[in-house]
C-alpha cells in the first residue's frame, strides 16, 4: 500500500492488509459480549484451560500438574518414551501456522503455542481414552477418582474459547495409538464421551463426519447428520406457539426416537414429534456455544440457533415445561423455573438469516386452523378431563336422550 500523506500511522496499519487479512481457517473465536453478557459463566472455563486464550489465567494453573500427568502416562506406554515427547512436539510444530490460523484474533501466550498445544491436545486424547477403556486408569487417577473433575471438563471443553483443533488432535492421536489394544477413532472416543450430554438414552449408531474443526464442531455436525431428513432452509419467520396453545388447539406431543438427533422434530397427522432432551449442569452451556460457533463461523447454517428457537417458542412457562416433561420429551434434572427461564433467554441477540423449521410452523399453523382439532380439544378438557367428568357427561347425555324420546312418545299418545 502506497503511503499517503497526512495519514495517522496507527490508521495506516489498522487498514493495512496484514491487519484486515482473517485466514479461512479460522474456527476458535472468542465470544462476541454481545452474547456473553447474558451469562459469562456459560463461556468461561471452570478448571481447566485449553489452547491459548485461557492459559494464563492464574486461577486455571492448579489442573496444569494433571495435563502433565496425563501426558507423562501417554509417553511412558511409548516404545520409546526418551524421544517419544520430542517426536510429538516436533510433529506439532510442522503444523504450527496453520494451527494458528484456527485461531482469530492474536494469541498472546507463554509458552510457546506448540507446547501450548501438545500438553493439551494429549490430555485430550488420554482422557477419551481412559474414559473409554478402563484399563489405562490407574488407581490415583485424578480425573476418575473424582466426581468434580469430570463435571468441569463436560463444561470446559465445550467452550468455543477453549478449543485446540481437531488436525492436532488427530496427529497426536495417530502418534500415540496402540493398534493391538485400541480399536475405535479419535471421532468415536470423542462422541462416546460425549454421549450423554443431549440424551440419557444411547445415541446409537454415529454416521461419517468429515472436516472436523474441533470439539464444538464436531458434536453439531452429530446432530445435524444424524438427523432422517435434512430440511431445507426457508427465509422467512413464523413463531411455533407454547405447548400449551398447541395442547389447547387439539395437537398432541410425542417423544421421538431416541437414537435420533435432538433436533429431528417431525409434524405428523396433529402428533408433534420431538426426541427427548436432557436438561443438566452443562447443557446451557453447550447450547450457548454452539449457538456462539454458529453466529461467528463464516458461512455456518444455523440449524442449531433453529433448533433453539424453536424451543423457546414451545417453552414459555413452567406449564409448557410440564407437558413436555409429561410426555417424556424433556428429562428436566434442574428447578422447573430454572429451565424455564433459560430456555426463555437462549437466543438473545443472534441473528438467523434462514429459519430450518418454517415449514414444520406451517404445517402446525395450518392445523390449528382447522375448527374440529380446536373443538375436540375443548371438548376433551372441559368434560372428559377426569373419571368423574366422565361419568356425569354420560349421565347428562343419558338424560337428555330419555328426555327426547319421552317428549316424543308424549306427542305421538296426544296425537
Amino acid at each position: 500500500m502506497a503511503r499517503n500523506e497526512g495519514l495517522a500511522p496507527s490508521i495506516e496499519n489498522m487498514i493495512s492488509v496484514e491487519y484486515l487479512f482473517m485466514s479461512p481457517k479460522c474456527c476458535i473465536f472468542k465470544t462476541p459480549v454481545i452474547l456473553s453478557r447474558h451469562n459469562e459463566k456459560a463461556y468461561i472455563p471452570n478448571a481447566f484451560s485449553i489452547g491459548p486464550f485461557h492459559h494464563c489465567n492464574p486461577n486455571l494453573k492448579a489442573t496444569e500438574k494433571i495435563k502433565a500427568k496425563y501426558l507423562q502416562g501417554l509417553i511412558s506406554r511409548s516404545p520409546s518414551p526418551e524421544t517419544k515427547l520430542r517426536d510429538l512436539i516436533n510433529s506439532i510444530k510442522a503444523m504450527e501456522g496453520e494451527a494458528r490460523e484456527c485461531y482469530a484474533g492474536p494469541i498472546d501466550c507463554s509458552p510457546e503455542l506448540v507446547d501450548i498445544l501438545v500438553m493439551d491436545g494429549c490430555f485430550i486424547i488420554e482422557l477419551f481414552r481412559k474414559n473409554a477403556y478402563k484399563c489405562r486408569r490407574e488407581l490415583d487417577d485424578p480425573v476418575f477418582t473424582m466426581a468434580c473433575m469430570l463435571q468441569f471438563l463436560y463444561h470446559d471443553l465445550i467452550l468455543l474459547e477453549n478449543q485446540v483443533p481437531w488436525m492436532v488432535l488427530e496427529g497426536l492421536f495417530n502418534m500415540t495409538i496402540d493398534p493391538i489394544r485400541e480399536n475405535k477413532s479419535l471421532t468415536q472416543l470423542a462422541i462416546e464421551f460425549f454421549s450423554n450430554i443431549f440424551s440419557s438414552t444411547d445415541p446409537g449408531i454415529v454416521p461419517p463426519i468429515q472436516d472436523i474443526k474441533h470439539i464444538i464442531d464436531l458434536l453439531r455436525k452429530w446432530l445435524v447428520l444424524s438427523t432422517r431428513e435434512q430440511e431445507e432452509s426457508r427465509a422467512g419467520w413464523q413463531l411455533m406457539p407454547c405447548a400449551t396453545s398447541l395442547v389447547e388447539a387439539g395437537i398432541k406431543f410425542r417423544r421421538g426416537k431416541s437414537t435420533r438427533s435432538i433436533m429431528d422434530i417431525k409434524f405428523i397427522d396433529g402428533v408433534l414429534e420431538i426426541p427427548p432432551l436432557l436438561i443438566q449442569e452443562t447443557t446451557e452451556t453447550v447450547f450457548r456455544n454452539l449457538i456462539s460457533f454458529e453466529q461467528c463461523f463464516p458461512n455456518c447454517e444455523a440449524r442449531f440457533t433453529s433448533y433453539a428457537i424453536l424451543l423457546d417458542n414451545l417453552i414459555n412457562t413452567v406449564k409448557d415445561m410440564d407437558i413436555l416433561c409429561e410426555n417424556e420429551i424433556i428429562d428436566n434434572w434442574l428447578n422447573p423455573e430454572d429451565a424455564t427461564q433459560f430456555f426463555n433467554k437462549l437466543y438473545h441477540n443472534a441473528y438467523v438469516n434462514e429459519y430450518y423449521y418454517l415449514r414444520l410452523c406451517s404445517q402446525v399453523d395450518e392445523f390449528r386452523q382447522r375448527r374440529w382439532p380446536r373443538w375436540r380439544a375443548v371438548l376433551v378438557r372441559n368434560y372428559f378431563n377426569t373419571p368423574w367428568a366422565i361419568l356425569s357427561t354420560l349421565v347428562a347425555f343419558i338424560l337428555v336422550v330419555l328426555t327426547f324420546l319421552q317428549t316424543i312418545y308424549s306427542m305421538k299418545q296426544s296425537s
